[in-house]
């Protein structure tokens, strides 16, 4: 990218993409500033004040004005701008000319729930605040959740409200938000140049390779020579760079220097995503169990305290990392396979169900267990009408549908209160 040199009289107009609403100033400050700072925050504030009374687009103004403003100088006014382009607040045009113009595109931050299920903006929020803090940020923006399984919804629908007209349709402005923009300081030509010569070529650096390289050095904090050095480790007998391999170095590494891994494993399901408190069921404790214990607890104590092998702790690091699938929708996974495959993990399967749960967007635990249940209803209907000699495979208590009514099997029963007395 070109050297730009921002100066005083450089013109700018910043146009309106989106909708800002009052919470979405609050996130500004609570999710975004602790990451991009007061100055960034400012910044973009500033310049959604620029715009006219419509809120669309402003007027040419310089940079001058922003340094008078903020009463900033504009090296940092550029650093500001950079911090809310990563992360997806503004977008950046540039023209040259006689004097220097820009356009400023402005987008809305995202959501708080769409912000703590981002796997990124997530762990840096928590790193940058920590733990008490993080926790008690989660708390003000928890979902009141009220069980109305004894209300009755008695709402009316619009056509039975209101008679339908013939009105023009108008198209008006959508709340738009950018996708996160990581900004890497990966040197590729560094590594390529350290690549054994004869054995690796630029070539096989391609798009998927830096991004995978991108993300594990933003991921475990890496920088150009460490990720370089995991690179040359991980070069098999064929001369080429092995994904997997490169992805359980960087793991080693950062469990190394870190003692723990990333901290989404660690995490239980967030606030918002959580049933309503007072269901004591028993199929209501199992949920609760399932949202209230991160993945690497929940697997320990499926292993009866014992830590997690290297490889689980990596589909664990797959399913919520690559895949993003919630904490509690995770812990529901591995109950379930666990159960049909006598204990045991197996990555294909536990693929090929993560990713029709994560086509199917489920969020929470009680969708996943009743995707779970319809599946493999699904699957013995299918099954009956093969004659076999297999007997029925087994499934978790909780596929049980008279488990509220307590006439289960003893061998059940045991099963239902070992998990709940795990937790």
């Amino acid at each position: 990218m070109k050297l730009i040199t921002l100066l005083p009289a450089d013109s700018y107009v910043v146009i309106n993409r989106t909708i800002l609403t009052e919470i979405d100033k609050k996130n500004l400050i609570n999710l975004y500033e602790p990451i991009i700072g007061f100055s960034a925050v400012s910044l973009y504030l500033t310049l959604w004040s620029d715009l006219d009374k419509l809120e669309l687009m402003s007027k040419d103004f310089t940079h001058h004005h922003l340094m008078s403003i903020l009463k900033s100088d504009l090296e940092s006014i550029k650093h500001a701008r950079e911090a809310l382009e990563a992360v997806g607040l503004i977008k950046t045009y540039f023209k040259e000319g006689d004097i220097n113009s820009y356009v400023y595109e402005l987008y809305s931050p995202l959501s708080a729930s769409e912000f703590f299920n981002n796997p990124i903006l997530n762990i840096v929020l928590y790193n940058n605040i920590g733990e008490i803090e993080y926790n008690d940020l989660k708390k003000i923006y928890k979902k009141v959740n009220i069980d109305l399984k004894d209300y009755e919804d008695i709402t009316k629908t619009l056509n039975e409200t209101f008679a339908s007209t013939n009105a023009p349709i108008i198209e008006a402005r959508e709340r738009e938000t950018l996708p996160l923009n990581i900004k890497s300081d990966i040197d590729f030509d560094l590594i390529i140049s350290s690549m054994p010569r004869g054995i690796i070529n630029e070539k096989a650096f391609n798009k998927k390779l830096r991004e995978l390289i991108i993300n594990l050095s933003y991921i475990y904090d890496l920088d150009s020579l460490k990720i370089t050095e995991l690179i040359r480790s991980s070069i098999n007998e064929k001369g080429a760079i092995d994904k997997e391999l490169l992805r359980k170095n960087a793991r080693k590494y950062y469990q190394f220097n870190n003692g723990t891994l990333p901290t989404l494993i660690y995490r239980a399901q967030p606030e918002y995503l959580r049933t309503p408190l007072g269901d004591n069921s028993k199929k209501g404790r199992i949920i609760g169990v399932f949202e209230n214990t991160s993945p690497y607890d929940f697997l320990r104590n499926k292993y009866k305290g014992v830590n997690p092998t290297a490889r689980d702790l990596k589909l664990l690091e797959l399913l919520l990392i690559d895949l993003e699938l919630n904490p509690a929708v995770v812990n529901v996974l591995i109950d379930y396979v666990l159960k049909k495959h006598d204990n045991k993990l197996t990555l294909s399967y536990v693929e090929t169900i993560a990713g029709q749960w994560k086509r199917a967007g489920v969020k929470t635990a009680r969708e996943a267990m009743e995707l779970a249940e319809k599946e493999h209803k699904k699957m013995s209907k299918q099954s009956s009408k093969v004659k076999t000699t297999n007997k029925e495979a087994k499934v978790p208590v909780w596929f049980n549908q008279n488990i509220e009514k307590e006439s289960i099997t003893e061998e059940e029963a045991k099963e239902l209160e070992d998990l709940l007395k795990d937790f």
